[in-house]
C-alpha cells in the first residue's frame, strides 16, 4: 500500500512477527535471509534467466516466430495463431514469461496491427500466450515452488508439459471465436521450400527442449543442471552458429540476466524470513484449522484455495506470491491428502494467470511498454483469453487425471 518493495516488506512483516512473539535476534534474522539464498537447485534460475536473455538477443526466438509464421500464418486470424505456435515454442525455451512476451510483442505486435489486427486484443493474445512459460518446462516458476515446497522439481517440470499446452489450446479457440469476425486477409500460405528452410534454421532452437525433457526423464542430469545445459547451448547456438551475438551484446545479456536474478535471489531469502516464522508461529495448523469444512472433499478445497490465489494474484506478483502462500498452503495440501505435483501445477498456473490480472500484470506492463499502448486497452484486449485459461484451470482442479494422467506417463 506505501509502495514498499516487495522484499523489503516481507522483512519488515517479519521483524513485526519476530517482535509479536517476542523472538526478536538479528542474528536469526540474518540467518534466515542467508540460509534462504544459500540453495543449490535455485542456481537454476540465473541459467534460465540467462538463457532466455541469450535466445532473445542471439536469434533463437526470431527464427522459432517465423517457423510458426510458416506453419500457419496463412489461416483465418493467421497471425494470432502463430504468435500462440511460438509462445509455446519459446516457452521450452526459457522459462520465463517476461523474456517470451517481450520478444512475441517486438516481432509479431507490429505485424498484427499492420495487417489490420485490433491492437488491444493482439496485445492481450500475446500477453496471455507469453504466461505460457511458468508452465511448460523449463519452468523458473516450478523452481521456486519446488525449492520452497520441497517437491521434486523434475516432476513438476514433466507434470506441466500436457497442462501449459492445454493452455495454448484454451486461447486458440478463444482468438479462433474472436478472429472470426474480422474480416482481414492473411499473409499467403508458404511453399514447402519456405517451410523446410524455416525448419532448417530453427532446428537449433528446437533442439534445446528436447534435450532438456529427455535429459530429465532419463535421469541424465537434474534440473539445475539442465539450466546450465540450456545456457551454455544457447551462448553456443548464438555465437558459433548463427553467429548474431556480438561480445558488447553478451556483456549487456550477462549483465540484464544478473540483475533480474538479484531481484528474484533477493525475494526468495526475505521471503525465507517469514517461512520461518510461518512455521514458529503455528500458522498453518490454524490455516488447516479454518479450512476445515472443505477438508473432507478435496475439489471444493482446491476450489476455495485456487480463489484466493487469484485474488492475491490481481495484487501481487508472481514470484512473492509462491513464496508467501507456498509454506501456508503446503501443510493443507498434505493435511488433505492431495498430490504436491499436482498441487503444484494447478499452482503455478493460477500464479501465471495472475501475470495478466489487472491492476499489476507484470506481463501486462510489458506489452502497454513494447506496444506503446494505455494500460487498460491491453487490458480489454486480454480478457477473452483470460477468462479462457481460467476455465482450463478449472477443469484441471474438477478432472485430475488431466494433469496427473500426462504426469505419469512423462514420469514412467
Amino acid at each position: 500500500m506505501l509502495g514498499v518493495p516487495i522484499a523489503y516488506s516481507l522483512l519488515l512483516s517479519g521483524v513485526a512477527l519476530m517482535w509479536h512473539l517476542d523472538l526478536f535476534d538479528a542474528q536469526i534474522l540474518a540467518q534466515n535471509v542467508i540460509n534462504g539464498a544459500d540453495s543449490f537447485p535455485l542456481l537454476a534460475v540465473p541459467f534460465f534467466m540467462l538463457a532466455g536473455e541469450i535466445m532473445n538477443v542471439g536469434g533463437l526466438s526470431r527464427r522459432i516466430v517465423n517457423l510458426a509464421l510458416t506453419l500457419v500464418g496463412h489461416r483465418r486470424g493467421g497471425l494470432g495463431f502463430v504468435a500462440i505456435v511460438a509462445a509455446c515454442l519459446l516457452a521450452a525455451l526459457s522459462g520465463s514469461a517476461v523474456a517470451d512476451t517481450a520478444a512475441l510483442a517486438s516481432l509479431l505486435l507490429p505485424m498484427m496491427v499492420a495487417a489490420g489486427h485490433d491492437k488491444a486484443r493482439a496485445g492481450g493474445l500475446i500477453a496471455s500466450a507469453g504466461i505460457i512459460a511458468p508452465v511448460i518446462p523449463p519452468s523458473i516458476g516450478f523452481v521456486i515452488f519446488g525449492v520452497a515446497a520441497n517437491v521434486s522439481i523434475g516432476k513438476l517440470f514433466l507434470a506441466g508439459i500436457v497442462p501449459g499446452l492445454l493452455m495454448g489450446l484454451s486461447i486458440a479457440v478463444a482468438w479462433w471465436w474472436v478472429a472470426k469476425s474480422e474480416s482481414i486477409t492473411p499473409p499467403p500460405k508458404a511453399s514447402t521450400v519456405q517451410r523446410l528452410n524455416a525448419l532448417k534454421e530453427a532446428t537449433w532452437a528446437l533442439v534445446l527442449p528436447v534435450i532438456v525433457v529427455v535429459g530429465l526423464k532419463f535421469g541424465v542430469f537434474t534440473p539445475t543442471e539442465a539450466a546450465v545445459v540450456a545456457a551454455v547451448y544457447a551462448l553456443l547456438v548464438s555465437t558459433v552458429v548463427y553467429r548474431e551475438l556480438s561480445l558488447h551484446q553478451m556483456h549487456e545479456v550477462f549483465v540484464s540476466a544478473a540483475k533480474t536474478t538479484a531481484v528474484i535471489m533477493f525475494l526468495v531469502a526475505a521471503a525465507m524470513v517469514s517461512a520461518w516464522l510461518i512455521t514458529v508461529a503455528d500458522i498453518p495448523s490454524k490455516m488447516i484449522a479454518l479450512l476445515e469444512p472443505f477438508m473432507g472433499n478435496q475439489t471444493l478445497l482446491l476450489i476455495a484455495i485456487m480463489v484466493l490465489v487469484i485474488a492475491v494474484g490481481t495484487a501481487m506478483d508472481m514470484t512473492p506470491t509462491i513464496l508467501i502462500m507456498t509454506p501456508v498452503l503446503m501443510p493443507v495440501i498434505k493435511a488433505a491428502g492431495i498430490d504436491p505435483v499436482y498441487f503444484g501445477v494447478l499452482f503455478i498456473i493460477n500464479n501465471a494467470i495472475g501475470l495478466i490480472t489487472p491492476p499489476v500484470g507484470t506481463v501486462l506492463n510489458v506489452v502497454a511498454g513494447v506496444g506503446k499502448m494505455k494500460m487498460d486497452e491491453v487490458t480489454r484486449g486480454v480478457l477473452p483469453f483470460m477468462i479462457a485459461q481460467f476455465t482450463v484451470m478449472f477443469l484441471m482442479v474438477l478432472f485430475p487425471w488431466l494433469v496427473t494422467g500426462p504426469a505419469k506417463w512423462f514420469a514412467n
